[in-house]
């Protein structure tokens, strides 16, 4: 079967040097320093988070990471007509303790906009999830007003993931890595702000929710010391992506130690997004 990472992160590539071209590492580096420097001027400090998305999800009884996303390399168009400026909000409304945007336009049908139209009209978290593998990507994150992005283990190198994570936290910006197989959990470590499990292979995008478990039974294996610091102290929440379309799975996956919970088609299929988050968050409060 085709390996659908290799391909996507191949045009990745070729996009961001184009994009580079059009708007320079530079001009963006300056655009960030002037909103840090008049964050400071305002008593802002731009190492810590605007929202911060995993307390948003630590504190929740839900957990659930309400996904924005018009299509996949899978099942093609999910919702073609989506709205940015309507969907995020209506899941705010409807009890999301956080939202995904997907800004990958060739393959998932987003864009960068679509943060910049949510982002004023919501208060939760935003993550900017996407195929980051450049600082440049880090910085377009802080310029349109995410909170958190999404760091790929499969698309990184151990040090490369190190880099950039360390350069999204000076940027203000928390970190979800996602990992999906057992050799990943070398990429965990104390300065990873939430550790997301992928229960879809990105080479194949075939989805098991066993996934979760087998990864978060292996993590318990691994010694508190080993991803522990005194510069530190706290260590990552897990995060179950992809495949939940069940309350009772959500269930199952808390009492493996699990607090946030990032689901997308189950909702994005449906006419309403917002109101089929409604329904499935019910049962979850009583």
């Amino acid at each position: 079967m085709k390996d659908i990472l290799s391909e996507i992160i191949a045009h990745k590539r070729i996009e961001i040097e184009l994009q580079k071209q059009a708007v320079s590492l530079e001009r963006l580096q300056e655009e960030v320093a002037a909103m840090m420097q008049k964050d400071a001027t305002a008593g802002t400090s731009v190492a810590i988070p605007v929202r911060s998305m995993k307390q948003a999800l630590a504190s929740s009884p839900t957990g659930i990471i309400a996904e924005f996303k018009r299509r996949s390399p899978s099942k093609g168009w999910i919702h073609e007509t989506a709205r940015a400026e309507e969907i995020p909000a209506a899941y705010e409304t409807a009890g999301a303790s956080a939202v995904s945007i997907l800004t990958d336009e060739k393959f998932f049908g987003g864009s960068l906009q679509d943060i910049r139209m949510a982002r004023p009209l919501i208060g939760i978290p935003i993550l900017r999830k996407d195929f980051i593998i450049d600082e440049y990507q880090l910085l377009q994150a802080r310029i349109v007003g995410a909170d958190a992005v999404l760091l790929i283990a499969a698309c990184l190198t151990q040090e490369e993931c190190a880099t950039l994570t360390a350069r999204a936290h000076a940027l203000g910006l928390e970190v979800l890595l996602e990992i999906h197989t057992f050799s990943e959990l070398a990429y965990v470590n104390a300065d990873v702000d939430m550790v997301g499990v992928n229960n879809r292979n990105l080479g194949t995008f075939v989805t098991d929710v066993k996934n979760s478990f087998h990864i978060a039974e292996k993590l318990r294996q691994i010694p508190a010391r080993a991803l522990d610091s005194s510069d530190s102290p706290s260590l990552p929440l897990l995060v179950s992506e992809s495949g939940i379309s069940h309350p009772e799975t959500i269930c199952r996956l808390r009492a493996a130690g699990f607090r946030g919970f990032l689901i997308g088609e189950t909702f994005m299929k449906t006419r309403r997004p917002g109101d089929a988050l409604k329904d499935f968050i019910s049962p979850l409060r009583s």
